[in-house]
């Protein structure tokens, strides 16, 4: 069964080999232009490097509408047809975890991801639409992978405990419309049925930051979960190094069939300013109000408030990308607040050679203390403690398949378990992954 998975991620990814041609490893530091798509009298298409945040922008190539440093680099097959400019970016995992504690369980498992994006002149603007899709709900049996103190979602109709839900086949599903009106101010304009409003910094799966790293983040849940979000519409004013944005959405998180795309009207809002104050750095702040987001808690609305900074150096052999998350969760009703705070940082060197590690300290509740079983009658959720984990990894590529960058790696973790969550967890528990990680280059 292994190797019947790994075969077909495989194939999934082999078509991507039409594109070798015109393929850019890291289309922001290059220095060619796309000339064929500048013709006269139209907004300039945006050079393959971001000098300034309004080309960043027109790049669209992290989740939803938001923004990394410039100079972080992007490894994603391109190639022209007629006035499109076509693009293919994707991050593959075939994973066996490892995990100690009573609590703790192995699984072999993929996390995966493929983005597709197409754009072009359209008027006075530029026009790029765009998908995301997972095979996770067939790569992740029984709803869940193994990651402890993680909560949120539910499997079989009660609550995940210490696992990870598979993301949505459908991640995102979006047009983009983008009007620059001068050279330093972009007027721009979002649409999904399936997307990501502006709220939170990128998303774990597609943050530099975070590209080797095959797990989740346990403060998921106060950063950055509405990445997968229903009926999305965003639009964002861009001017010199400012962009200030403002979403509507469906504020429940998706069901636990992950195979359709969920609808429901917007009922929820969120804003978000993020500043780029030069080539290497990047910050966010948003805030916003969702409605009914749990489906265990129909009546509970929540506010949920981020900020985030994010670093980027490259130099002649690799690259170092790091992020620094603070989100935080507040239940309206009984103004119950969890905050989790969030250190990563991914290194490249010697132009094959990864290292990382992601620090976490993310606030857990009493639920988790229930495991995976029905909530009691008249359960009310509050915060119970915190929980520190601790994440470091190495991998290294080789050419194991033609147009890929294929990587062996693995990551251990160590926990720092609160005080209430000791008698069930112990003390130490820990998590090993050792993966295979596949990516278009």
């Amino acid at each position: 069964m292994k190797t019947i998975l790994l075969i077909a991620l495989l194939s999934l990814l082999g078509p991507g080999r039409s594109f070798a041609q015109d393929s850019m490893a890291s289309p922001r530091h290059s220095q060619h232009s796309m000339s064929p798509m500048n013709p006269a009298g139209k907004m300039p298409m945006h050079s393959m490097e971001s000098r300034t945040f309004t080309e960043e922008i027109l790049h669209h190539a992290t989740s939803g509408t938001s923004a990394e440093p410039n100079s972080t680099p992007l490894p994603m097959m391109m190639t022209a047809h007629g006035p499109w400019m076509l693009m293919f970016h994707a991050n593959v995992f075939v994973t066996d975890e490892q995990q100690s504690s009573p609590r703790g369980d192995d699984k072999f498992f993929s996390t995966n991801w493929f983005m597709p994006m197409a754009e072009r002149h359209l008027g006075p603007g530029q026009l790029t639409v765009r998908a995301m899709f997972s095979l996770e709900p067939a790569t992740i049996t029984d709803r869940r992978y193994p990651l402890l103190f993680q909560q949120g979602e539910t499997a079989f109709g009660v609550p995940i405990a210490d696992g990870q839900h598979p993301h949505n086949f459908f991640m995102e599903l979006a047009a983009l419309y983008d009007w620059q009106l001068s050279k330093r101010t972009l007027l721009s304009f979002y649409f999904a049925p399936v997307g990501d409003p502006a709220l939170g910094p990128t998303a774990y799966p597609h943050r530099a930051s975070a590209l080797e790293n095959p797990v989740g983040a346990l403060g998921h849940h106060q950063e950055d979960s509405t990445h997968i979000s229903d009926d999305v519409a965003t639009v964002g004013l861009t001017h010199g190094i400012a962009r200030i944005e403002a979403s509507g959405f469906h504020g429940q998180e998706p069901g636990e069939n992950k195979w359709n795309i969920h609808q429901g009207h917007i009922d929820s809002w969120s804003t978000r300013l993020t500043v780029q104050p030069g080539q290497n750095w990047s910050g966010q702040y948003s805030y916003g109000r969702l409605t009914s987001p749990e489906q265990l808690f129909p009546h509970e609305n929540q506010a949920r408030t981020t900020a985030s900074v994010m670093y980027n150096r490259p130099f002649k052999t690799g690259n170092l990308a790091s992020t620094a998350v603070w989100g935080r969760t507040r239940s309206i009703p009984d103004n119950g607040k969890e905050n989790s705070y969030l250190l990563e940082a991914t290194l490249q060197f010697l132009s094959r050679n990864y290292v990382w590690t992601r620090m976490e300290n993310a606030g857990r509740s009493n639920e988790l203390l229930i495991g995976e079983n029905p909530l009691p009658p008249g359960f009310t959720e509050s915060p119970l403690t915190h929980v520190q984990a601790y994440t470091f990894g190495y991998s290294r590529e080789f050419n194991f398949v033609p147009h890929l960058a294929s990587a062996v790696g693995s990551q251990f973790t160590v926990y720092g378990v609160g005080a209430p969550l000791q008698p069930t967890y112990g003390t130490d528990p820990i998590g090993v992954n050792v993966f295979v990680r596949l990516r278009p280059f």
